[in-house]
C-alpha cells in the first residue's frame, strides 16, 4: 500500500468521520451542516433529510432541485421497517411521440422538461415521518437562497461550461454577472427560489402543484413552447413502495423497485457472489473483469425488461432470483470480454406473466445522493436529480426553479420497452441502498428478520450508480475497507452499447478507468478484450455518500466522496 494520511489497509486521503448521536453525509458542506443542525435540534432522520434536500437545491443547483425528481428510502428502527417514496414524474400529457420522432429529444431546453415530482416526495415524507414544522426545515435553504453563498470551484466550472444557462434570460440573471459566469468565491443569490420555498412553507404541496407556483410554471412553459399543463402538476403524485432485496455474503441488501434500476445492483451482487472474489483480489484485472461482465449481463436484462411497472409487466423477482443469477453467471468467461444478450427471467418469476417489449457517449447525470442516521437508529438514503448537469439549463420564469431535462431518458422506438408515452414514468438510474447484517426488515418477496442496519450509501452518476455501488459494497464486505477507503478507491465504469440510459442510447464500448490503476491491471484487462479509456486520477463519475453503523457499539462511521464537494458531519 502506498502510504496515505488516513489509509489503514488501503489508500485514504480523508479521515473517517465518527459519531454516536447522528450523522449526515451530503454533496455539499452547507447541506450536511443544515441536516446536522436539525438533528441537534431534536429532529429525526427524515426531518434532517428534508432540510438537507432543500439546501442542496440551493447550493448544488447543477445536481438537483424541486424542478426534478427523486427517491427517498426511509428506515424506522422502532417498526423495523423500510419504506421507499418514489417521487419520479411522468411525461407531460401533451407529449407527442411522432413529433419527437421527427425532431429527436433535445438535450437541453423546454422540450426536455418532464413533470417534476420531487417536492411531492418531500411533502409525503414530511407528512408520514417528520416531527418538525416545515418552517424549521426550510429555514436554512431560504436563508442561503435569499442572502447568498459563495460559489464553489465545481459549481463555477459547470456554469462556465453551459452556454444555454449563461444566455437564457431567467438563468443568466442568476448564474452570471452580466453574462460572465460566476467565479469561485463570488456570491450567488436566488431570491425567487427563496420566495418559492417560503410559499411552500405556507401552502405546502398545493402551493407548488395547484397554486401560484404551478400557474407561474405552466404560463412560462407554454410561452416557451413547452408541454407542461396544470393537469400534469395536479395529477403528479409520489407513491410509497416496498423495497426489493437480495442477500450477499451474510448481508441483506435493499433497493428501490422499478422504475428504479435498483434491481441491476442486486443482479450484479448475485452474480459476483458466485465467484471467490477474495482469491481474485481487490481491484485486480481478474476481479474487475468478472464484475464488468456481471454488469453487462444485468444491463442487457434491464434494456429488455425494465420500464414503468404501471405500463409494463416487469419480472422483478425473476431478475433478482439466486437461481437466475447462477444461470447468468455461467456465461462469464474469466478470460475474455463478451457482448451478452438478455436472458429469460420469466422462468424464475413467481406467478405468471408475459415478457414485455425488447429494446434495441458516456454522459454525466447530475444527481445528488445524501444519507442520514439519527440518534434513534432511523436512517434515510435519498437521491434527487434534474437529470444532466444543470438540467434543461432553463429557470422557470420568476419561480427560481431550474427545470429538469429528464425527457432525455426516453426511447423513441415504439417496440422498445421504455418508449416515450404521455403520462408514463421513464426508466430511472437512481437507486437508494441500505444493507443489513443478517436478515433485515420484511420486503417484497421475503419475511422480516432481526438483522442490524450496517450501511446506508448511494451515489449520483447515471448508469455509473449501480456499478460504483457494486464496487464500494464489495470493497467493504469482501475486503474490509474503511468507509473512507471504499469511497476513495480507484473506480471503473463500463459503457456498453446500446444500454446507455441517455439519448442517443448508443456509445463506444469502453471501460473507463481512473489512471490510478496500475499498468499491470490495464494490460490484464486489455488482454481480456476490454478497450480502455483512461481518465484522470479522480475522474470517475459519481459522488459516493456513505454511513456505516457498528452493530456492536452503535458508532457511526461516515465518508463523502472527494470527487465533488461532498462532506460528512458527525455528532
Amino acid at each position: 500500500m502506498v502510504q496515505t494520511p488516513h489509509g489503514i489497509k488501503f489508500e485514504s486521503y480523508r479521515p473517517e468521520i465518527m459519531g454516536r448521536n447522528g450523522m449526515v453525509s451530503a454533496g455539499h458542506p452547507l447541506a450536511a451542516q443544515a441536516g446536522m443542525a436539525i438533528l441537534q435540534n431534536g429532529g429525526n432522520a427524515v426531518d434532517a433529510a428534508i432540510a438537507t434536500a432543500a439546501v442542496l437545491n440551493v447550493v448544488e443547483p447543477n445536481m438537483s432541485g424541486i424542478g426534478g425528481d427523486g427517491y427517498i428510502m426511509v428506515y424506522t428502527k422502532a417498526q423495523n421497517k423500510i419504506d421507499i417514496c418514489n417521487a419520479t414524474g411522468a411525461a407531460p400529457y401533451a407529449t407527442d411521440l411522432a413529433q419527437y420522432q421527427k425532431t429527436g429529444i433535445p438535450q437541453k431546453g423546454i422540450l426536455s422538461f418532464s413533470v417534476p415530482a420531487l417536492l411531492d416526495g418531500w411533502m409525503a415524507a414530511h407528512e408520514k415521518y417528520a416531527t418538525l414544522k416545515l418552517s424549521e426545515l426550510f429555514d436554512a435553504a431560504i436563508d442561503l437562497a435569499g442572502n447568498g453563498f459563495p460559489v464553489s470551484h465545481v459549481l463555477s466550472r459547470v456554469i462556465t461550461g453551459d452556454q444555454l444557462l449563461c444566455e437564457f434570460p431567467t438563468s443568466k440573471a442568476i448564474f452570471t454577472k452580466g453574462g460572465t459566469p460566476l467565479q469561485p468565491g463570488e456570491i450567488i443569490y436566488q431570491k425567487d427560489l427563496a420566495k418559492t420555498f417560503q410559499a411552500i412553507v405556507e401552502g405546502g404541496r398545493d402551493a407548488f402543484y395547484e397554486g401560484e407556483i404551478a400557474r407561474s410554471l405552466v404560463k412560462f412553459c407554454q410561452e416557451q413552447g413547452g408541454l407542461l399543463s396544470m393537469k400534469d402538476l395536479a395529477d403528479c403524485r409520489s407513491r410509497w413502495e416496498e423495497a426489493i432485496s437480495t442477500t450477499y455474503r451474510g448481508h441483506t441488501v435493499y433497493e428501490a423497485p422499478p422504475n428504479s434500476s435498483g434491481h441491476v445492483l442486486l443482479q450484479e451482487l448475485n452474480m459476483v457472489e458466485q465467484f471467490d472474489l477474495q482469491s481474485m483480489g481487490c481491484n485486480t484485472a481478474e476481479s474487475i473483469h468478472m464484475m464488468v461482465e456481471a454488469k453487462k449481463l444485468a444491463f442487457a436484462d434491464r434494456e429488455a425488461y425494465m420500464a414503468d411497472p404501471d405500463h409494463t409487466d416487469v419480472p422483478t423477482q425473476g431478475l433478482i432470483s439466486k437461481e437466475y443469477a447462477k444461470e447468468r453467471a455461467k456465461l462469464i468467461d474469466l478470460t475474455r470480454a463478451a457482448d451478452p444478450a438478455h436472458g429469460d427471467p420469466w422462468r424464475f418469476q413467481k406467478g405468471s406473466g408475459a415478457a414485455g417489449k425488447v429494446g434495441a457517449a458516456m454522459q454525466e447525470e447530475d444527481t445528488t445522493c445524501f444519507v442520514v442516521v439519527d440518534r434513534w437508529g432511523n436512517a434515510v438514503c435519498q437521491l434527487q436529480s434534474i437529470q444532466s448537469s444543470l438540467g434543461s439549463s432553463i429557470v422557470g420564469g420568476d419561480t427560481g426553479i431550474l427545470l429538469n431535462n429528464r425527457m432525455t431518458y426516453w426511447h423513441l422506438d415504439e417496440d422498445h420497452v421504455d418508449c416515450l408515452q404521455p403520462g408514463k414514468r421513464v426508466r430511472h438510474t437512481m437507486n437508494p441502498i441500505m444493507v443489513f447484517e443478517g436478515d433485515g426488515p420484511a420486503s417484497s418477496g421475503k419475511s422480516g428478520g432481526d438483522g442490524s442496519l450496517v450501511l446506508v450509501c448511494g451515489t449520483p452518476g447515471a448508469d455509473t450508480q449501480v456499478q460504483t455501488n457494486m464496487q464500494v459494497i464489495t470493497h467493504l464486505i469482501d475486503f474490509g475497507m474503511t468507509v473512507s477507503e471504499a469511497v476513495e478507491a480507484p473506480r471503473w465504469r463500463n459503457a456498453h452499447s446500446p444500454t446507455e440510459s441517455n439519448v442517443p442510447h448508443v456509445c463506444d464500448n469502453l471501460l473507463h478507468m481512473e489512471s490510478r490503476f496500475s499498468e499491470e491491471i490495464r494490460a490484464g484487462l486489455e488482454g481480456r478484450g476490454h478497450e480502455l479509456n483512461m481518465m484522470p486520477d479522480w475522474g470517475a463519475q459519481g459522488s459516493e455518500m456513505m454511513i456505516k453503523i457498528d452493530p456492536d457499539t452503535g458508532v457511526l462511521h461516515g465518508a463523502a466522496d472527494p470527487r465533488r464537494d461532498g462532506y460528512t458531519v458527525g455528532w
